[in-house]
């Protein structure tokens, strides 16, 4: 049956497992981040998170924790219960086999799979199901999952590192350092909670980066590293080639149509880079709505773009970025630097995207702007 109440402590326990969830953000792609926490009188027996590789499950995770506490006790769990036979039984059937008397879940999970199937399969069974405690919380934590079942793309996060006046580089490219050692720390929390990161050809053959997570405790979080390169110009002896065994390495070109061109293709597969054919858009480029829907088909739900001011005019004129993470130094350089955006054609002030502004914060001597850009 469903629960119309709820009670005191049911806000504390889902917020408890809603910070286990957070904990799977990057690692568990194609699966949704969830956290469950499993209570029986007033104490917690068991705790769980879905786990790297996205299994085991965090219900699974909680229960065999738990062991035979399991039985009358509540679970509390962020995201609906798996209804289906997959590589796992399902996480209802789970809760039911534990003797789970009692279930609250945050949010309901759109997967066709499930959609209301894991709700029915508690009910039947005579558990006590309440939804919606912590709902905003669950669907803002998943919003990269939710993205990928409900429109067929990775939830996208564009990241600039600016001066005052936003400017990524001076006009001979050099860029390092616009922001101090805690924002760039803070940058590469945030590689580590995304599960892919995207720079275009430019950026990749300007910088040479390796675009991994290096914060102490997190280097295996590094996300996949995703090159927008259509004409396959990025050298074999870039950092992210070399790199490729390591991390892996997704490069988006164009196909080739001559034997100069599959040998290319073939030395990039060679090294360990993974290439994916696209379109072009109609300024010849890798079209973004192409890469978007072959990400999410191999499974990646959150995207962080990192560059450059090219394939951020890109994402954004056509509506794509959904949260903007603006770090802003404290230099100024001036007109002939290069722009974080690069024009996009607005003619109309009315026609430019709004943003809505979510936090600032100080980290060091710089700012984090964060801002929303869906509608």
């Amino acid at each position: 049956m469903t629960a119309t109440t709820k009670t005191d402590n049911d806000v504390c326990y889902m917020q408890t497992a809603l910070t286990l969830a957070r904990r799977g953000l990057g690692s568990v792609w194609p699966n949704p981040a969830v956290g469950c926490v499993i209570v029986r009188e007033g104490k917690i027996v068991g705790r769980g998170w879905t786990q790297p590789g996205g299994r085991p499950h965090a219900e699974t995770e909680a229960l065999r924790r738990a062991g035979e506490a399991s039985r009358g006790a509540t679970a509390y769990v962020t995201l609906e219960p798996c209804a289906h036979h997959a590589k796992t039984p399902p996480c209802a059937e789970a809760l039911i086999d534990a003797g789970i008397s009692r279930c609250v879940i945050a949010a309901g999970d759109p997967d066709p799979r499930v959609d209301g199937g894991g709700i029915q399969m508690l009910e039947a069974a005579g558990i006590e199901v309440f939804r919606g405690i912590c709902e905003a919380d669950a669907e803002a934590l998943n919003a990269g999952f939710l993205s990928k079942v409900r429109r067929q793309r990775p939830f996208v996060t564009l990241k600039a590192a600016t001066t005052v006046d936003g400017r990524i580089a001076t006009r001979d490219g050099d860029s390092q350092w616009i922001t101090g050692p805690a924002a760039r720390q803070y940058g590469h929390l945030l590689r580590a909670t995304n599960d892919a990161i995207l720079v275009g050809a430019n950026t990749a053959a300007l910088d040479n980066p390796t675009l991994t997570c290096r914060l102490p405790g997190l280097l295996d979080r590094s996300p996949v590293r995703v090159v927008l390169d259509g004409h396959m110009r990025v050298p074999l002896t870039h950092n992210l080639v070399l790199g490729a065994g390591q991390t892996p390495t997704w490069l988006f070109a164009f196909a080739p149509n001559d034997a100069e061109g599959r040998e290319r293709r073939k030395a990039y597969t060679d090294c360990g880079v993974t290439v994916f054919d696209v379109e072009q858009d109609k300024n010849g480029r890798p079209r973004p709505e192409d890469v978007l829907h072959r990400l999410a088909g191999e499974g990646i739900t959150r995207l962080l773009i990192e560059g450059g001011g090219v394939i951020a005019a890109a994402f954004l004129s056509q509506d794509l970025i959904d949260e903007l993470v603006w770090f802003r130094g404290t230099s100024i350089i001036g007109g002939d630097g290069l722009p974080a955006i690069a024009a996009f054609g607005v003619d109309r002030l009315a026609d430019a995207p709004q943003a809505t502004r979510i936090s600032v914060e100080a980290m060091g001597a710089d700012l984090i702007e964060r801002y929303s850009l869906r509608r």
